[in-house]
C-alpha cells in the first residue's frame, strides 16, 4: 500500500499573510524582472488589447516607414475616447519585439501613398476611428473622415460613450400613487412576458343598454382646412363613474352575473399596458370570489395623454427635492402652455367637447333613448346630459368549457349614425374621439408636422407621425371602440388658433374608420389583450379577500401588484367627492 507523506510547510514567522522572504526557496525568487512605474489613472481590467492597431508600443510596424510609425504613436495617445489607453503607465521593458523577422525586412518604394478618396482602409473601416488610417502597400494616408487618423467621434471631441447619448436626458417620472412602505408588493411582471400572452375571447353578451344617443352630424366629415370651425366650449354632463360605485354593476354583482367586474376604460388600459410609458395605477378590490378593477378619482384615467410614445415626449417642469433646501428651481415667470400635465388638461378639454359639439341634439334625426335612462344622472342637476349610451356586455375568459371565468365590463358610445339601423339593437353605434396638435416646433412635438399645410395633401403621413407619437392612446380607443361594438371610430383633428394660445382652437379635419382595421393597423392583438387580463386576474384570485392596487413603474416597463389596506384611497376619495358635491361627473 502506497504512503503519503505531507510535504515540508515553509509557515511565516513574520506572522503575514504569504511565504516569508527569509525561508523562499532561491528557485522561486523573482530574480531580473524589472520594475513598472504606474499611476492611478492606469486603467486595469485588461491583460492585452487585441484589437488596438495603433498603441501597441511596437518600435516599428510592419511595411511601415519611421514617420507613419511616429504618426501612429502620436494617434495612439488620442484615442477615440479621449481617455489614457490601457497600459499606457507600463514601462517599455514589457514592450515585445521581434526583430529577428522585421529587421531584415525593408519597402520597395516607402513614399507616402497619395490620397485617395475612398480607399482602402480609409473610409468607414477599422482603423479610421481615432488611429492612423493606412494604404495596403504605403505609409499614413490623409483620409476618411476626420482628417488623418481621427473618424467620426475622434479624440479631439472627447469620444462617443453611447449611441445617441446627446438625446437621452435621464428625466424620471413620479409614480402616479405615492407607493406606502407599508405596502407589500406580491408580484412583478415584465412588459416582454405580457407581449407573449394570448388568449381567443368569443362575442360577448348583451346584458342592458342604458343613457340616450344622438345622431353624427355628418357635416363634420367634410370640413378641411380651408374651411376649419371653432371648436365651441358646451355644458353637457358626461360620467366618468368607477366599477364600485355604478349602480347597475352593483345589482349585476349581486346576481353573481360575472367573476370579475371593470369599465372599458380600466380595462383598455390594461389591455395596451405593453405599449404605455407614463405610470398608471388600477385598483383591485376581491370580494368572496369577485374582482372589481377601480380608478382612483383624479388619477391618470381621467385625463387623455399627449406624444406619450414620442422619442422626446412632453415635460413637466423639474421640481425641488425637499430633502435639499439648498436646492433651488429656475421658476419661469410665465407658466408654460406645452408641458405634460398642461396638455393633457388641454387634450382632454378638446376630446370632451368635439364630442359634444358633432352631434345633433335638436331633431330631425331624432335621439334615440336606449332600454333604460342614464343610471348616473339625478334630478337634481340643471345641465343637459351629453351623448352617450352605456352597453353592459360580458365576455367569457374561460380557457376549457368547465371553466366558468365571465368579465362584466360597461362600455360607451357616443353616437350613432343614421341611416345604419336601429341603434338600440347595436346597429351603426359610434365612438368620437380627437387628436390635438399643439406647436410643432415645440418640445415633445415628436417632429409632427404642419397640420395645416400637410393634413389635405398628406393625411397618410400625418396619421403616421400619430400613430407613431401616440400608440397607446389610439390603441386605447380603438380597444374601447371594438369593446363596446362600435361600427365607426371618428378622430377628429383638432389645432390651436394660435400656438401660443391653449384656449381657442378650430376643427381642421376628421377622419373615419372601422376599429377592427384601425386595430390592424396599429398592431393591436385583442387576443394578447384578454391574455393579459386573464393572467392579472389569476393572479389577483390567488391573494385572499382584500384591497390591492396594481401599478405600472414610472421608469421602467414593469407591473407590480401591492397589497394595501382596507381603508387605502378613502380619504382622497372623501376629499374629491366634497369638491363636486358627491357627484362623480366630468362637466366640460
Amino acid at each position: 500500500m502506497a504512503s503519503f507523506s505531507l510535504p515540508q510547510i515553509n509557515d511565516n514567522p513574520e506572522g503575514g499573510w504569504g511565504p516569508s522572504t527569509s525561508n523562499l526557496p532561491s528557485q522561486f525568487k523573482f530574480k531580473d524582472i524589472p520594475y513598472a512605474p504606474y499611476s492611478k489613472s492606469d486603467k486595469l481590467g485588461r491583460f492585452a488589447d487585441w484589437n488596438d492597431l495603433s498603441g501597441d508600443n511596437r518600435p516599428t510596424n510592419l511595411g511601415l516607414s519611421a514617420q507613419a510609425n511616429a504618426r501612429a504613436g502620436q494617434q495612439g495617445r488620442g484615442r477615440r475616447d479621449g481617455q489614457q489607453a490601457f497600459g499606457s503607465g507600463t514601462a517599455s521593458a514589457f514592450a515585445y519585439f521581434h526583430a529577428e523577422d522585421e529587421s531584415s525586412f525593408s519597402l520597395v518604394d516607402n513614399k507616402a501613398g497619395a490620397a485617395r478618396r475612398g480607399g482602402a482602409m480609409t473610409r468607414g473601416r477599422t482603423p479610421g476611428r481615432g488611429g492612423a488610417n493606412y494604404n495596403r502597400g504605403g505609409g499614413g494616408q490623409r483620409g476618411g473622415r476626420g482628417g488623418f487618423g481621427g473618424g467620426r467621434g475622434g479624440g479631439q471631441r472627447g469620444g462617443r460613450r453611447g449611441w445617441r447619448d446627446w438625446e437621452k436626458t435621464g428625466r424620471t417620472r413620479e409614480s402616479s400613487v405615492a407607493i406606502s412602505p407599508d405596502w407589500a408588493m406580491l408580484e412583478e411582471i415584465e412588459f416582454h412576458r405580457l407581449a407573449k400572452l394570448r388568449l381567443e375571447v368569443d362575442e360577448p353578451e348583451d346584458l342592458d343598454t342604458y343613457g340616450k344617443v344622438f345622431p353624427y352630424d355628418k357635416t363634420y366629415d367634410r370640413v378641411t382646412t380651408k374651411s376649419e370651425r371653432p371648436l365651441q366650449p358646451l355644458d353637457r354632463i358626461k360620467y366618468n363613474t368607477t366599477t364600485s360605485d355604478d349602480p347597475v354593476i352593483q345589482e349585476l354583482a349581486a346576481k353573481d352575473t360575472a367573476t370579475i367586474y371593470t369599465t372599458d376604460v380600466i380595462l383598455s388600459v390594461l389591455m395596451c399596458a405593453p405599449r404605455s410609458v407614463y405610470p398608471w395605477d388600477i385598483v383591485v378590490v376581491r370580494e368572496g370570489n369577485k374582482l372589481f378593477f377601480d380608478k382612483r378619482d383624479g388619477g391618470p384615467f381621467d385625463t387623455v395623454t399627449v406624444n406619450e410614445n414620442a422619442a422626446d415626449p412632453p415635460q413637466d417642469p423639474t421640481t425641488t427635492n425637499p430633502n435639499n433646501p439648498n436646492e433651488k428651481v429656475v421658476v419661469p415667470e410665465t407658466p408654460s402652455i406645452n408641458t405634460a400635465t398642461s396638455l393633457s388638461l388641454e387634450a382632454t378639454y378638446i376630446n370632451q367637447n368635439f364630442m359634444f359639439q358633432t352631434v345633433i341634439e335638436t331633431p330631425p334625426p331624432p335621439a334615440v333613448d336606449f332600454s333604460k335612462p342614464n343610471p348616473f344622472y339625478g334630478p337634481d342637476e340643471t345641465d343637459p346630459l351629453a351623448s352617450c349610451g352605456y352597453r353592459y356586455r360580458v365576455f367569457d375568459l374561460g380557457i376549457t368549457e368547465d371553466e366558468d371565468v365571465r368579465l362584466c365590463v360597461r362600455t360607451e358610445v357616443d353616437a350613432y349614425f343614421p341611416g345604419q339601423g336601429n341603434p338600440a339593437e347595436g346597429q351603426g353605434l359610434v365612438t368620437i374621439r380627437a387628436l390635438n396638435e399643439f406647436d410643432p416646433r415645440a418640445p415633445g412635438a415628436g417632429g409632427a408636422p404642419d397640420w395645416r399645410t400637410k393634413l389635405d395633401s398628406q393625411r397618410g403621413a400625418v396619421m403616421a407621425t400619430e400613430m407613431k407619437n401616440n400608440s397607446c392612446k389610439l390603441a386605447k380607443w380603438t380597444v374601447q371602440s371594438v369593446l363596446a361594438g362600435a361600427d365607426l371610430l371618428k378622430i377628429g383633428f383638432i389645432s390651436r388658433v394660435n400656438p401660443r394660445d391653449n384656449t381657442r382652437h378650430v376643427i381642421l379635419s376628421t377622419t373615419s374608420t372601422r376599429p377592427a382595421d384601425f386595430a390592424a393597423q396599429l398592431n393591436v392583438s385583442l387576443a394578447n389583450g384578454w391574455g393579459i387580463v386573464r393572467t392579472v386576474a389569476d393572479m389577483c384570485m390567488k391573494q385572499p379577500e382584500g384591497k390591492y392596487v396594481l401599478v405600472k413603474d414610472p421608469n421602467k416597463p414593469v407591473l407590480r401588484l401591492y397589497a394595501v389596506p382596507a381603508n387605502a384611497f378613502t380619504a382622497e376619495d372623501e376629499e374629491d367627492e366634497g369638491g363636486f358635491d358627491g357627484e362623480d361627473a366630468d362637466v366640460a
